[in-house]
């Protein structure tokens, strides 16, 4: 089969929307399957075949992610020439609008990823107020809806975001929960041993976290349960791994807290040296509350690590509460608290750590590709009979943020 996936972020870019095609695109091309992918234009050199980069523009809005511009006689040429089966896009705008209308011109399936949960990303167009704010999810949740009626099947990475898509934005028909697969020998040949040397955490209890340093992950509430651990645990670590636009905000405010000295920064690592630093850790904690599966909580948990996070969607769907961690609410006390009550208890966190690894076992990348496979051929099927997804009803239409609101 040959697949093209269009993303508006691949690497040199580290998150979860890049490891989840990385995982699968790896998977298909071992069981022979050619797979194009159409991303951002990048600083970087691509190692693996097949990778085309339309040109970019960095966004004036504070990301610090460039923006495709999804222009290019040359993709134009060569899309009609690799004789595509299915396009699969893992995002509804910029190269996903690409995607879609490259789907209707070819006549080809189109199939839709909701890795994102989009509404909760308004905060980055400079319009602070509630009404303005408001406006801009509904035109989003409105947008999207638009954007999934073009698509032959969109696909789920969690339960949660299933009930969300189903009963916030009307999802019908021709949807698939398809979580993103691990490579679990990564994590189970990785040794912690002389990371924790290198870095001289031989006697530091090590909680770790990784992701995007952005405003919507929730960084400030782990520093501040980080400063509540430390008053009882003084020999505790926090380790951060990834980039960002906060990170000086993050820095800035671990040494507002005191705890600069015990907060580790390492900046973005390559993913081939994030299993080793995950075994160098004793515990993983994770605060966001957007996350539509919890990637980086299962690839914690295929370290062997416990876990302490705030139950919110896609993480609650790998964690289960009492058996691989604890889920707490979304505060800072509450987080530190389930750190505190983890470490007092080693044999429950041995426990919690084995049942951890057990449960990302049934994450395996082969199985979840398969699954993938059923989608596309199921696509293919829909697209001859001219049917498409089924979003209704629509999301009321949004008022207008500059009209006067009315007192009642």
């Amino acid at each position: 089969m040959h697949i093209a996936n269009f993303t508006n972020t691949y690497l040199p870019v580290i998150s979860g929307v890049v490891r989840s095609i990385r995982s699968f695109r790896d998977e298909l091309t071992r069981q022979g399957h050619n797979v194009f992918i159409f991303a951002q234009e990048a600083d970087y050199v691509d190692e693996d075949p097949f990778i085309f980069r339309y040109p970019s523009l960095p966004l004036p809005i504070g990301v610090d992610i460039p923006a495709a511009i999804p222009l290019s006689p040359f993709m134009d040429r060569l899309l009609p020439a690799v004789k595509l089966d299915v396009i699969h896009t893992h995002h509804p705008f910029l190269l996903g609008q690409t995607a879609a209308s490259k789907a209707q011109e070819l006549n080809l399936p189109l199939i839709f990823t909701f890795h994102t949960q989009y509404r909760e990303y308004t905060h980055y167009i400079p319009f602070p107020t509630d009404t303005v704010q408001n406006f801009l999810k509904n035109t989003v949740d409105r947008w999207l809806q638009d954007f999934m009626r073009r698509c032959q099947h969109i696909i789920i990475p969690s339960e949660s975001m299933r009930d969300t898509l189903v009963n916030q934005y009307g999802l019908k028909n021709n949807y698939t929960v398809i979580p993103t697969g691990i490579d679990l020998e990564a994590y189970t040949t990785a040794s912690g041993e002389k990371i924790r040397r290198k870095r001289r955490w031989e006697k530091e209890t090590v909680m770790i976290s990784v992701g995007r340093l952005a405003p919507e992950k929730n960084w400030p509430l782990l520093l501040h349960a980080t400063a509540t651990i430390l008053k009882e645990h003084p020999h505790f670590r926090f380790v951060l791994i990834g980039d960002g636009p906060e990170r000086k905000n993050l820095e800035a405010l671990a040494k507002e807290l005191g705890i600069r000295k015990k907060v580790t920064f390492t900046g973005s690592l390559p993913f081939s040296e994030t299993p080793s630093y995950m075994k160098a850790a004793n515990l993983f904690g994770f605060a966001s509350v957007t996350e539509t599966q919890g990637l980086a909580t299962l690839e914690a948990m295929a370290a062997g690590l416990p876990v302490v996070a705030v139950d919110a969607s896609g993480t609650r769907d790998i964690l289960k509460h009492g058996q691989q961690g604890y889920l707490v609410e979304n505060d800072a006390e509450a987080l530190a608290a389930g750190v505190i009550k983890l470490l007092a208890n080693p044999e429950r966190m041995q426990r919690f750590a084995e049942a951890a690894y057990k449960r990302a076992q049934s994450f395996n990348i082969e199985s979840l590709t398969e699954k993938l496979l059923d989608v596309y051929e199921q696509a293919i099927r829909e697209k001859k009979k001219n049917r498409f997804v089924t979003v209704n009803p629509p999301v009321a239409a949004p008022p207008s943020p500059v009209e006067p609101v009315m007192q009642t």
